[in-house]
């Protein structure tokens, strides 16, 4: 008979978990590569014009939504190329559907960053 672990140390491993997955998107996947720079420069900016509290939580959660749908894409990919290695067209479809996913959260961001600077610009 096994020891059960703690809830604790359960959560403990849980974010162990996450926190490699997250420095694997971080170290391999080129398009999370580019985000995460364009976060750091809106970052930097929001420091330069000085953005209100409020523009501050709505820039962060931008951000953290067109990442984590980019991760979320890239386990999609990985998933249904594990399934289906040989290209095929439903696997195609569903790799499609995930890439929107992040397409759309990208234009949200740009839309929520122009509204945010172009007023600090112009």
């Amino acid at each position: 008979m096994t020891k059960k672990e703690s809830f604790v140390a359960n959560r403990l491993k849980s974010v162990g978990y996450a926190f490699k997955g997250a420095m694997l998107l971080l170290k391999n996947e080129a398009s999370i590569k580019i985000q995460f720079v364009i976060a750091l420069l809106v970052t930097a900016l929001g420091f330069f014009f000085h953005i209100s509290s409020t523009e501050w939580i709505i820039q962060l959660l931008a951000i953290g939504l067109v990442m984590s749908t980019e991760g979320i894409n890239t386990a999609i990919e990985e998933m249904a190329n594990f399934i289906h290695p040989e290209h095929h067209s439903k696997i195609g479809l569903i790799k499609d559907i995930a890439a929107g996913a992040v397409f759309i959260s990208s234009i949200f961001a740009i839309i929520i960053g122009l509204i945010i600077y172009l007023p600090k610009i112009f």
